[in-house]
């Protein structure tokens, strides 16, 4: 699932957005270099570069330009990695119906 937004990417209108969907909305900030290694959550996840990454799902690695969705599905192994020579960013979005259900879900972001 792939969809493009223009950029600058208004994350306000993300959050809406996939809160509409059942979805929770973070950010996550990260140096050169950074990488998030390994991680696999009993729920479906949707990742949004905002610049500077790449994410590697179940051995296969994405390139999503800023603004692109995408969907990593519940139980998949994945990693994300900054690229770039600056800080990069990415929302992060986990399903918020499973995880209620589970007594975990995420609170939904400031306006």
């Amino acid at each position: 699932m792939m969809q493009i937004m223009t950029t600058p990417v208004d994350r306000n209108a993300v959050a809406v957005d996939w809160r509409t969907r059942g979805f929770s909305c973070g950010l996550w900030v990260g140096p050169p270099g950074q990488v998030w290694s390994d991680f696999v959550h009993n729920t479906d996840e949707v990742v949004m570069v905002l610049e500077g990454g790449k994410v590697e799902v179940a051995g296969v690695i994405h390139r999503p330009r800023a603004g692109g969705e995408l969907l990593i599905p519940a139980s998949a192994r994945h990693t994300v990695r900054n690229l770039g020579t600056t800080e990069s960013s990415l929302t992060e979005a986990i399903t918020t119906r499973a995880a209620a259900a589970a007594g975990t879900a995420a609170p939904a972001p400031a306006a």
